[in-house]
C-alpha cells in the first residue's frame, strides 16, 4: 500500500496474511489448521522477535504453553496458520502497556508486511488482557471466534476488539506547515498535532476542534490523505490537512510544549536527513508520510 507512486508502505499496512474470517466462525475447521504446519508468532509480553532479515520469527506450536490460549492471525499463501498466544497473566503487570525506546527501534528495522502482522497480534493480546469481564454484567468471557472476539459466561454478550479513531493532521497557511511538540518528546522532535474523534463528529469537525484547541488556530476545507493503525493500544490514525484562516498561536500548554510554522523548503530538507530546527517523525509513522505528501505538493 502507497499513499501516491514513489512513496513507501505506511507503517503497521501491507500485511500478507489472510485474515480468514470464515475459519473463525468453524471452530472445527480451526482446530484442524492447528497441526504440525502452524506458527507461532515468538513474543516477550507484547515485544516481538526479529531476525536480521527484519522478518517476524516464528515457531512451532510445540512452544505454545499449556495454559495458553491460540489467537488466530491468518493464513499464508500455503494455508498454513499463524498464530499468537494469549496468557492467563496478561494485563497483570506482565504485558507493557506502552511503547518502549527498544520497541520503536526494532519497528524501524521491520519490513513493511511484517510490521502489519505485529500490529494485529499486540493489538488483539492487549484487547483480550483487558476485556475478560463482561462490560453489561460483570462476568467472566472467554475467546471465540478464532481470538477475534470473546462472549460473556454469565449473560452470552458477545465483545469484540474496538479500534479507537484518531485524526492526525497540519495546518497550512502561505505556504507553511503548522506542527506541534509534545510534553516529554525527543529533544527537537515535532510532528501532526493529533486527537480523538469524539462522539457525534465527523472527521472533518474532529480535525478542526483538535487544532483550534491545541493551538487556537482556525482551519477549513479538511482534506482527507490516509489512513494507519496504530497498536497502542488500538487507533487508527486519519491523516488530513486543513487550510488554515490565520497564522496565529494560542497554545493549549496543556496539550502541546511547542507549535511552530514551518516553510516547504524546511521540510524537504528535514525529510532528507538534513539539520534543521526540528527532528521529523519516524518513517514508520503516518506523520512522516503526511510531511511528505503536504512537502511534495
Amino acid at each position: 500500500m502507497s499513499v501516491a507512486p514513489g512513496f513507501t508502505a505506511i507503517g503497521f499496512t501491507g500485511g500478507t496474511l489472510d485474515r480468514a474470517d470464515a475459519l473463525r466462525h468453524d471452530p472445527a475447521a480451526l482446530a484442524a489448521k492447528l497441526d504440525w504446519r502452524a506458527r507461532l508468532l515468538r513474543l516477550d509480553g507484547l515485544m516481538p522477535a526479529a531476525g536480521d532479515d527484519g522478518r517476524l520469527v516464528w515457531d512451532s506450536l510445540a512452544a505454545l504453553p499449556e495454559d495458553a490460549e491460540v489467537i488466530l492471525l491468518g493464513l499464508d499463501e500455503a494455508g498454513r496458520a499463524h498464530v499468537a498466544a494469549l496468557l492467563p497473566q496478561s494485563g497483570e503487570g506482565t504485558v507493557p502497556a506502552m511503547r518502549s525506546p527498544a520497541l520503536m527501534g526494532l519497528l524501524a528495522s521491520l519490513q513493511p508486511g511484517e510490521a502489519a502482522t505485529y500490529a494485529a497480534a499486540r493489538s488483539l493480546i492487549d484487547w483480550h488482557s483487558r476485556h475478560r469481564f463482561c462490560a453489561r454484567c460483570g462476568g467472566t468471557t472467554h475467546l471465540f471466534r478464532g481470538g477475534w472476539g470473546r462472549q460473556c459466561d454469565v449473560c452470552a454478550t458477545e465483545h469484540f476488539p474496538r479500534v479507537d479513531p484518531v485524526v492526525i493532521m497540519i495546518a497550512e497557511h502561505d505556504g507553511r506547515a503548522l506542527l506541534g511538540r509534545g510534553k516529554g518528546w525527543p529533544e527537537g522532535r515535532y510532528s501532526a498535532l493529533a486527537g480523538f474523534v469524539e462522539p457525534a463528529e465527523s472527521v472533518e469537525e474532529a480535525v478542526a476542534r483538535e487544532i483550534v484547541e491545541e493551538a487556537g488556530v482556525r482551519v477549513a476545507d479538511v482534506r482527507y490523505v490516509a489512513s494507519q493503525p496504530w497498536p497502542f493500544p488500538s487507533s487508527l490514525m486519519i491523516a488530513c490537512i486543513g487550510r488554515a484562516e490565520g497564522d496565529t498561536i494560542t497554545l493549549d500548554t496543556n496539550e502541546l510544549e511547542d507549535a511552530i510554522w514551518v516553510d516547504r523548503a524546511t521540510v524537504r530538507a528535514v525529510l532528507a536527513g538534513e539539520p534543521g530546527p526540528f527532528l521529523p517523525p519516524p518513517p514508520y509513522a503516518i506523520a512522516h508520510t503526511l510531511l511528505t505528501v503536504w512537502a511534495e505538493q
